[in-house]
């Protein structure tokens, strides 16, 4: 009766079960991260400095770590863009407003902050481990590597700034917005303590 009621696992079967199991365990975690934004920054921060210390001290891997930027840039691009452009897709949704009599709407950005975070996290993960295989090390003449990626860095970001003007967006915001006024107390403008 092999295959009923599971009494003999293949290996197969006992392996994606393992994977299951760990996967689970990951995602417990990385469920657990999500109220600590500052800390989980912190840790990719430090991902960060140990793959740019292990490819800087190797001085090798410069195609790996060319690979890592572009990715980055890309994330970039989807972190700092709205959910629904309005120069390329019209929508029923929440918009942009585009003038200042427009209602209010809040910033919905593409790539929300924390799964910008994870795949950020993942991608100096990969590039760390890419470089313990020589393989990867492939020989290229690194400063063209950096200066394309500099140029591409700046274009793109030129051009999300033209979008970000033209649709008077900000993609971030620094905790609650305040307002003060002048408070005038009296004739002199002195305070009600004096």
């Amino acid at each position: 009766m092999e295959g009923l009621g599971g009494e003999n696992p293949t290996p197969a079967s006992s392996a994606q079960q393992m994977m299951h199991e760990a996967w689970k365990v990951y995602q417990y975690y990385l469920d657990k991260s999500i109220p600590y934004p500052i800390h989980r920054w912190i840790a990719t921060v430090l991902i960060f400095w140990v793959f740019f210390l292990r490819v800087y001290l190797l001085e090798g891997f410069y195609i790996v770590a060319y690979g890592v930027g572009i990715y980055i840039l890309n994330l970039l691009i989807a972190f700092l863009s709205p959910l629904v452009d309005p120069e390329t897709e019209p929508s029923d949704g929440p918009m942009l407003p585009t003038r200042g009599s427009d209602e209010f709407k809040p910033f919905i950005r593409r790539l929300p902050e924390f799964k910008f975070w994870h795949a950020l996290t993942k991608a100096f993960g990969i590039g760390l481990v890419m470089t313990f295989f020589s393989v990867f090390d492939v020989p290229v003449f690194w400063p063209i590597l950096l200066f394309y990626w500099i140029v591409l860095f700046v274009m793109t970001m030129k051009r999300q700034i033209a979008h970000m003007i033209k649709y008077k967006y900000i993609p971030f915001t620094i905790g609650k917005q305040r307002y003060g006024g002048k408070k005038t107390y009296g004739s002199g403008g002195a305070s009600p303590r004096d």
